[in-house]
């Protein structure tokens, strides 16, 4: 590579930035909800077209079939010799849009708008992870733009199942190893630690997520003829989920916190320099004083504690009016987030237990799965992670911060199990993004800082 190559590559990014926005339009105007079986067919829209531009900037780009939706598997093979070798992971699929009466504007209808940051993008996807797909797949065609090539080997992964636990990609991952193989992974599925402040994350909180349907009498009865004797599934649950939890925040199933390490004297005076300020973070959605684990810091408890949340519950008559009857079933899911340490299965059983010791032998529990992934810290002493250091110093012409993150990419543990790939977390969606809410939006400046700043990335590399 010849002095200065960056910097052309960068210069014709900045010139044909237009053309990667129009690209990451066209990729979000596709409806790919994979929860919705209605959406098949978009979610294998969305992986063609992916596939299609892979191709276009000269990769070797499958769909392959899965028992779900397709992957897209892409490789380019760099400019050979010893060159390194990254994969890397998107997923082209979106959560689903609803309530629809809450957008701003349709969300498969992108929508360029004013923000108090400049301009920004709104549709489902436009962060997660569409935008930040968009903004490395732009990366890819500035240098193959203007060197003809690439600078790295690169292998390309794109699935269509994250939002609904990634349950096909494992057997794919361990059908296609061989393929698989490289130096490192690189995600960009998390965020800046503000918009003037790069991130790289090195740790992830990890995932069980459960549903517990409880049934009892054979119909609904009537309150009247027999309340204060037949077994009421509601209001078991209740008190059974209500104990969860003691009055400090600690989660009460016995042995949920084996394995859980305590914060290190060096990783507490990182956090505590990022400076958090706790009364925006909260007041950014309405709140006023943290819940949780008392005597914690906000972040030890959003990056190094396990919780335990209640996410839905149902069950009787919910409609107008009265309607006196003690309902026959009930349901609620609950969502653990999980720290490095934990033991996914084991804490399910427990949980399991912990219910059943606690309703009436009336009760009939049945609980379902939905996915368990454990926490996982990602190295920080990488090649990968040294070239990202100095690309975002770069872009963004002040030091990136080492940050964990309270959220899961349940891929990152699998690549290291099943591939023996450390992942580099470098993202540039920011708290206020909505994702998985109405009005989500990216940033414009944030999605041409991540295309610039994954320019630098292989170019780094590639040196």
């Amino acid at each position: 590579m010849t002095p200065g190559t960056i910097d052309r590559v960068l210069s014709s990014a900045n010139a044909d930035m237009s053309q990667a926005i129009a690209a990451w339009s066209a990729f979000l105007r596709i409806p790919s909800i994979s929860a919705q079986p209605a959406h098949a067919a978009d979610c294998r829209r969305a992986a063609a077209w992916a596939r299609e531009r892979l191709a276009a900037l000269g990769f070797d780009a499958t769909l392959h079939e899965t028992a779900g939706h397709p992957v897209v598997l892409a490789q380019h093979p760099g400019p050979g010799g010893d060159a390194p070798h990254l994969l890397y992971y998107g997923h082209y699929d979106v959560q689903p849009p609803e309530p629809l009466e809450l957008w701003p504007s349709p969300p498969f209808t992108p929508t360029i708008v004013d923000g108090p940051r400049g301009k920004r993008m709104v549709a489902r996807g436009a962060v997660d992870d569409k935008g930040q797909v968009a903004a490395w797949l732009g990366a890819f065609a500035a240098w193959h733009a203007t060197t003809g090539g690439l600078p790295v080997r690169l292998t390309v992964l794109l699935e269509g199942e994250e939002e609904i636990g990634s349950p096909h990609l494992e057997p794919f991952l361990l059908a296609e190893r061989a393929r698989l193989t490289a130096d490192a992974a690189v995600i960009s599925d998390t965020n800046l630690w503000d918009f003037a402040t790069p991130a790289i994350t090195t740790g992830l909180r990890g995932l069980l997520y459960v549903e517990i349907r409880a049934q009892a009498a054979t119909r609904d009865l009537h309150s009247g003829l027999f309340g204060g004797v037949a077994c009421n599934p509601i209001n078991e649950l209740v008190q059974a989920l209500g104990a969860l939890r003691d009055g400090a925040g600690r989660v009460q199933i016995p042995g949920f916190y084996e394995g859980v390490a305590p914060l290190s004297p060096e990783r507490a005076a990182q956090w505590a320099a990022l400076g958090l300020d706790t009364g925006a973070f909260l007041g950014g959605v309405g709140l006023t004083t943290p819940a949780g684990e008392a005597g914690r810091g906000v972040l030890e408890r959003l990056w190094a504690r396990p919780t335990a949340d209640l996410n839905g519950i149902w069950g009787g008559y919910a409609g107008p009016g009265a309607k006196t009857v003690i309902p026959a079933e009930a349901g609620a899911k609950i969502s653990f987030r999980l720290v490095p340490g934990q033991n996914p299965e084991a804490i399910f059983a427990a949980f399991r237990a912990f219910m059943a010791a606690r309703v009436h032998p009336d009760l009939k529990l049945e609980f379902t799965s939905f996915g368990a992934a454990p926490g996982i810290d990602v190295p920080t002493d990488l090649p990968v992670v040294a070239a990202a250091r100095q690309a975002l110093a770069e872009e963004f012409s002040r030091r990136p911060v080492m940050i964990g993150c309270g959220a899961s990419i349940p891929v990152v543990e699998s690549l290291h199990r099943v591939l023996g790939l450390s992942t580099l977390l470098m993202g540039f969606g920011l708290d206020d993004d909505q994702i998985h809410s109405p009005g989500e939006k990216f940033e414009i400046t944030c999605f041409e800082r991540g295309l610039r700043s994954h320019i630098r990335l292989l170019g780094h590399l590639g040196a």
